[in-house]
């Protein structure tokens, strides 16, 4: 560029790490699809090869810019790509300081922290960043070319090495398959991949052959080279691989001093050794098993010392289950009953058992703790055998298995037990107690992604600004700023997190809080100029701002259940104790909402897993137990969320009907979930999955579905859909209409047993009786009129049936010509107006009376079936009828 031309304006730039690789510059290319407009800048490389094939493809394709073509001042959003590390991204040094720039992030390097600071980032523990770019790409429904799925694909293979390191997930696999359908050209990657060695790269190699020494260090054999050459090797990533497959090597560090620089390139194939972890110490980067950083002022030998020192205390030596697990194991067979198994673990005084199928072939069906038996035991279950309250699936390990594996489990699964099993048999276990007591000596050798409730943290703060409005975002950084005012800390919950996620519009707020409640609703309602409920039993409060807005505040609470379907006692607890008494996991997130940590997501119990992989899963074994409707819940949000009940939960759901813990709710907490279930979009499938699990049998042997019923209701929630779209008054009650199908059948008699089951009071009775009988008798009617009905039948007919059965009437006839009524009637007949009043009547001479309605109905009867038309006509007619009424009366 010469000094005369004007600098670029580039509002939005892309760009990656110095010394980029393919994935690097793959990854900015596919997240220019992510940012239309945006500016690529290459970052450089020192491979040769990738720089041939920068300057021939993609300077002429995607139409990347240097650095110096740009004016840095212009830039307001930097978007980084494949690393998250300032030192990594040098080259833009001058735009980092511009006031006000955002940064967003795109990286698969789980180890190296984050030094920048990004209002939006993504980091996935994925084999490749392309990968997670193309996953974004095809969720927003961008398409690519041949050229982009080229370079995007050359990122992916040569990160994830053709899909054979380690580090490679389903995730890369999916993002190949998605590369193909677009047009990847697989011979163009191996032509670029799979190249032959140059005599040099050849020469080179076998110094690196040469030069390799095996050293054992924590019981771990560790493959170190080194070579020293005055000028730049090209490839010397790709040497290091090959060396690799010819020494078919686990773990290997290359050293290579070249120039005035020594190149770290180390590789892996075991989760023993992270050497993204190594290379970062260096200010490299990288991940756990491919990693590399470039050393500038040290000497080879200085380099090689400190490999070897971070290689000592990093590295944890392997221990295997021999060394810490407990043998024999204390069993306890699948049919034992609950009280018998606490006798047992009560008398080896143990927090858990293997549950095994018999005692003589010893195999493993699932474990059991003490707290669950225990809870059991306290709701007079102790009858029932172990196997319905056992942890089932559950991992096991074998006795060559490494810590590793161990801590996994224990640390990271929260398994508190951990069967160690040969040939089919438990042999012994490995307790909770067991490892600690082995951590204790020495607690460096718990890796710091296991550690209890230490997790990738995720913020959704930007998220939330993305998908709510501005109100709801107002009162949660409202109520934030006072719960930090105050010295506590406060948090949304529930499905309102849940659905923010899912991306769906949810704006009932669910505060917790840490401290007191009612107390801080009514502060927040002070606050906000609003008024605040309050509920002292269940420390909660509920929060209704001017424009009607409520906000449902509750304290941070553990509750427990005196008895199966009791309504909950409540006890003061922490956010963590709060989200574990929420029905399933998916209801279990949180959102912290103080200022200095807004957005920050809150979950223990891998919720987010639970929502990726569409599955309904309880928190504990004996969550139906302490409430049944939690059965209908499951139900509910398997059908509004189309995801599956998991496989343990479903046992535990069939489980509970086995114990008729239905029979034992209340027909009010019935009524309730009944109604919300009705009220939902897909009304029919739930009603099925409520009959094949036996639900409905459960609630009253009655409800039981049958074909009639179930065709009813199909054909009902496309007749809401339609009647949804006219926007007529009055409002529906849906779930009455529901109901009343789910009823069919049912005698007049016997339907006192259900009006019963469900609690209903006298005034539900008689409006359930009134429209059943009003419903017969119109059917009725119109079924004994042989020919075409006139508009004013029409009327006379159906306008005494209730709104909900009027459209239950057109569900269930198969007849189109009743339909067709039904239909008149709802968007015609029934809204017709008339022109004259009781006024007009009284005009007339005629004193106020009965006579008043039935003479304006008769107009309107008229009106209907064109006799009379316009306010002329229907004053003439009423003053002839009030003659003829006067004229009775003087006879």
């Amino acid at each position: 560029m010469s000094k005369n031309e004007n600098p670029i304006k580039a509002e939005t730039i892309i760009t990656g790490h110095v010394n980029a690789d393919f994935d690097c510059l793959a990854a900015i290319v596919a997240a220019g699809k992510l940012y239309p407009g945006a500016t690529l800048v290459f970052p450089g490389s020192q491979e040769k090869n990738l720089r041939n094939f920068y300057m021939e493809s993609a300077t002429y394709f995607f139409n990347f810019k240097h650095l110096k073509e740009i004016d840095k001042s212009s830039v307001k959003l930097l978007v980084v790509v494949d690393t998250s590390r300032r030192k990594r991204i040098v080259h833009v040094d001058p735009i980092l300081k511009n006031p006000g720039l955002k940064i967003h992030i795109y990286d698969h390097h789980m180890k190296s922290e984050c030094d920048l600071d990004p209002e939006f980032m993504i980091k996935k523990p994925w084999g490749s960043s392309v990968a997670i770019l193309s996953h974004e790409i095809r969720e927003r429904g961008i398409e690519i070319n041949q050229e982009e799925a080229t370079i995007m694909g050359l990122g992916l293979y040569e990160d994830t090495g053709s899909f054979t390191f380690n580090s490679t997930t389903e995730h890369d696999f999916e993002a190949g398959k998605w590369l193909l359908k677009n047009g990847m050209e697989l011979d163009v990657i191996t032509d670029l991949l799979n190249r032959d060695l140059s005599a040099q790269q050849i020469t080179l190699l076998g110094r690196l052959l040469e030069g390799a020494t095996t050293h054992t260090i924590n019981d771990l054999d560790v493959v170190i080279t080194e070579i020293s050459t005055p000028e730049y090797v090209v490839d010397f990533s790709v040497l290091v691989h090959k060396f690799m497959d010819i020494e078919n090597i686990k773990v290997l560090f290359a050293l290579g001093r070249m120039n005035d620089r020594i190149h770290l390139v180390a590789r892996s194939r075991t989760q023993d050794i992270d050497v993204g972890a190594i290379c970062t110490s260096f200010g490299g980067g990288g991940h756990v098993y491919a990693a590399s950083a470039t050393i500038k002022d040290r000497t080879l030998a200085e380099v090689r010392d400190e490999l070897f020192a971070l290689l000592y205390s990093k590295v944890t030596p392997r221990l295997n289950v021999e060394a810490i697990m407990s043998k024999p194991p204390v069993a306890i067979p699948r049919d034992m009953t609950i009280s018998k198994a606490v006798e047992r673990m009560t008398q080896y005084s143990l927090k858990g058992v293997p549950v095994v199928d018999n005692m003589e072939n010893m195999r493993v069906v699932g474990l059991l703790e003490q707290k669950t038996a225990d809870k059991a035991l306290s709701h007079n279950l102790g009858h029932v055998e172990v196997e319905i309250y056992m942890q089932h699936p559950f991992s096991s390990i074998k006795t060559d298995s490494g810590l590793h594996r161990v801590m996994e489990i224990i640390l990271g699964q929260k398994q508190r037990l951990v069967p160690v099993v040969e040939n089919d048999r438990v042999e012994a276990v490995v307790t909770r107690t067991d490892l600690i007591n082995m951590l204790v000596q020495d607690p460096a050798r718990i890796p710091e992604s296991l550690f209890p409730d230490k997790k990738q943290e995720r913020n959704i703060r930007n998220i939330m600004r993305n998908r709510l409005p501005n109100k709801i975002l107002n009162i949660l950084e409202t109520a934030g700023k006072m719960a930090a005012e105050i010295g506590t800390e406060a948090y949304v919950v529930g499905g309102f997190v849940r659905d923010v996620l899912l991306t769906k519009t949810n704006l009932d707020l669910d505060l917790v809080v840490e401290g007191d409640g009612i107390a801080f609703a009514k502060k927040l309602a002070q606050k906000m100029d609003g008024r605040a409920k309050y509920h002292r039993k269940f420390k909660t409060a509920v929060v209704i701002l001017p424009d009607g807005q409520r906000v449902d505040v509750a304290t941070a609470r553990l509750e427990y259940y005196e008895y199966p379907a009791a309504l909950p006692t409540v006890e003061l607890s922490s956010i963590k104790m709060d989200l574990y008494r929420r029905d399933f996991t998916i209801n279990a997130l949180a959102v912290h909402i103080n200022p200095a940590s807004f957005g920050k997501l809150v979950d223990f119990f891998g919720s987010q897993r639970d929502l990726k992989d569409r599955t309904i899963r309880v928190l504990h074994a004996l969550s139906f137990v302490e409430d049944p409707t939690r059965i209908m819940r499951a139900i509910r949000f398997e059908q509004r969320f189309d995801f599956k009940i998991g496989g343990q939960t479903l046992n535990l759901v069939k489980n509970a009907l086995k114990l008729n813990l239905i029979n034992k709710l209340s027909g009010y907490r019935l009524t309730h979930e009944m109604r919300i279930i009705l009220n939902e979009a897909n009304v029919l499938h739930s009603i099925e999955r409520m009959n094949e699990l036996g639900v409905l049998e459960a609630i009253h042997p009655l409800l039981a579905l049958n074909s009639s019923r179930s065709q009813v209701i199909g054909e009902l929630e496309r007749l809401m859909s339609w009647y949804s779209l006219l926007y007529l008054e009055p409002p529906l009650s849906v779930w009455k209409t529901y109901f009343l199908a789910m009823c069919m059948g049912i005698s007049k008699a016997k339907m006192e047993q259900i009006y019963d089951r469900f609690s209903f009071s006298p005034t539900e009775r008689r409006e359930f009786v009134h429209m059943r009988d009003t419903i017969f008798w119109a059917a009725g009617n119109i079924m004994n009129i042989k020919r075409e009905m006139k508009p004013s039948e029409i009327y006379e007919t159906l306008s005494p049936v209730p709104l909900e059965g009027v459209l239950f009437i057109m569900a269930r006839t198969k007849r189109e010509m009743i339909k067709k009524y039904v239909s008149q009637y709802l968007t015609s007949l029934r809204l017709k107006t008339i022109d004259v009043t009781g006024e007009d009547i009284k005009d007339f001479g005629l004193e106020p009376g009965p006579m008043y309605s039935q003479l304006l109905n008769d107009v309107k009867l008229c009106s209907l079936d064109g006799k009379i038309k316009g306010r002329g006509e229907q004053l003439l007619y009423l003053k002839e009828r009030i003659k003829e009424i006067n004229a009775q009366k003087a006879d």
